[in-house]
């Protein structure tokens, strides 16, 4: 008796399960938010392990056009490059991502000449994109040092805004693009991604980054609508890169970790690009 495959559900222009996505969303938001509030080196725990996982499903993604990137020393040292940056700050995480590309080369070494250069210019692709932006996460929690928690600790208050900001960017995009979107942006890479919802994401990003900049951080209301423009930009370009990747590898989602968004790098291109600029932004123009 032979079984038909059950038809894709349709979930219409939104394009995901968003009982699902909300589900997941609010479990993910709820882990960080009891982390930042209660003991901030917890948070800690749960960007090292968001890195590994990232790795793991770049990894996965890449053995689909035969690239094999060694999973142990990039998650080994991208742990190290998220622990060193909270401790030690930007010089010790340079060095530590230096000292991860070399070893990450080295372990290659052990399989032989066939394929060096494409697995290993892969896995420092895959060292820059993931451990080190990553990293600038725990650059903009030590900004209040290493001891507090909650709201009155400005790496505290900076993880927030950088979360709420490009969050911003996504739901701002999402909602005009399901409402009003008729003209694609990229509609080879990504068809979905529309100018109206480009306009929606400036207006809620700005809007959320003028409000956490002045209620939040104390800031000046200028340094919130340079935080949004940095935040759309750079989280739109993030989307739009990893769409790439992914169409390039044939894939529609990195994993299913996620249920009703996919994998995880399928939610961190758009954190990973914004993070470094924002830090850059804030630390010179807030914190300090």
């Amino acid at each position: 008796m032979s079984t038909v495959p059950a038809p894709a559900k349709d979930h219409g222009r939104a394009g995901r399960d968003l009982k699902a996505a909300i589900g997941s969303a609010v479990v993910l938001l709820g882990a960080i938010g009891l982390s930042l509030f209660f003991w901030k080196p917890a948070f800690m725990f749960i960007v090292a392990a968001a890195v590994c996982v990232a790795i793991w499903e770049l990894h996965k993604g890449l053995l689909a056009k035969a690239i094999d990137i060694p999973e142990q020393p990039l998650m080994l040292g991208g742990t190290v490059m998220v622990v060193v940056a909270y401790l030690w700050g930007a010089p010790a995480l340079a060095s530590a991502t230096a000292v991860t590309g070399l070893a990450t080369m080295l372990w290659l070494l052990r399989r032989g000449i066939d394929g060096y250069v494409q697995n290993s210019s892969a896995a420092i692709f895959t060292l820059f994109y993931v451990p080190f932006l990553g990293s600038f996460v725990a650059l903009m929690l030590a900004e209040g040092g290493r001891g507090g928690a909650g709201l009155d600790d400005d790496g505290v208050a900076g993880i927030i805004t950088f979360i709420l900001v490009t969050i911003a960017s996504d739901t701002g995009g999402y909602v005009a693009g399901v409402l009003f979107g008729r003209h694609p942006m990229a509609p080879v890479i990504s068809p979905k991604k529309s100018w109206e919802g480009f306009g929606g994401s400036i207006v809620f990003t700005v809007a959320a980054g003028v409000a956490l900049v002045v209620l939040l951080l104390d800031g000046d209301w200028w340094v919130g609508v340079a935080l949004g423009a940095i935040a759309v930009v750079m989280a739109t370009l993030g989307d739009l890169c990893e769409s790439v990747i992914k169409r390039d590898l044939g894939i529609k989602d990195m994993s299913q970790v996620i249920p009703g968004h996919g994998g995880l790098m399928d939610r961190l291109d758009s954190l990973l690009a914004t993070i470094a600029p924002i830090w850059l932004l804030l630390h010179y123009a807030v914190f300090t």
